[in-house]
């Protein structure tokens, strides 16, 4: 047998492990992971956004909301009891060193990389008969290492608001019962 020559049997066996190898490949690729999350209408965000409290106290329920979003170290930036209206921020490093390493590695002082999150908060709170109508929103804006905006998002997430409210009905108790 020449050197470098292989065997016919074996040539085609080893193209035949490639293209097994290469058709899998291709057909993970293009295997779906769960389905598409239908949107959520404006409607279905709004209704869990929105809480109403058995007390047309809306001073109390402001209290309340302030306490909370102090507690969860968000700065107020506004407070206003006759407009309703509330608004906070919370700024949470997000950066990853093993990101910033690499992308500074590579790209040197022209990397950038996610460094920021700033949480803002929205809340509007009025009297609606013998109850009070308590609406917030929370936006979400990832900064980059240079202070450039990357993205912002509205938080939908249900169950982050369940949180919210659960802990502004808490504090709503301990006022009322002056604990």
């Amino acid at each position: 047998m020449k050197k470098g020559i292989m065997p016919k049997k074996q040539k085609n066996s080893s193209l035949q492990v490639v293209l097994i190898l290469i058709s899998g490949l291709l057909l993970s690729s293009c295997a779906t992971t769960g389905g598409i999350v239908p949107q959520k209408t404006q409607l279905q965000i709004r209704e869990f956004q929105t809480r109403r409290y058995d007390t047309n106290d809306t001073k109390m329920v402001m209290k309340a909301m302030l306490n909370v979003l102090q507690d969860e170290g968000f700065i107020v930036k506004n407070a206003n009891l006759e407009l309703g209206l509330l608004t906070a921020t919370k700024e949470v490093d997000v950066e990853n060193k093993g990101e910033a390493f690499w992308a500074s590695f590579w790209l040197g002082s022209q990397a950038t990389w996610k460094k920021n999150s700033i949480i803002e908060a929205s809340a509007n709170i009025s009297e609606f008969g013998t109850q009070t109508r308590v609406r917030i929103n929370f936006q979400r804006k990832i900064l980059d290492n240079k202070g450039a905006v990357l993205k912002v998002e509205q938080v939908e997430d249900e169950k982050f608001y369940q949180n919210f409210f659960s802990k502004v009905d808490k504090g709503i108790f301990i006022q009322k019962e002056d604990l």
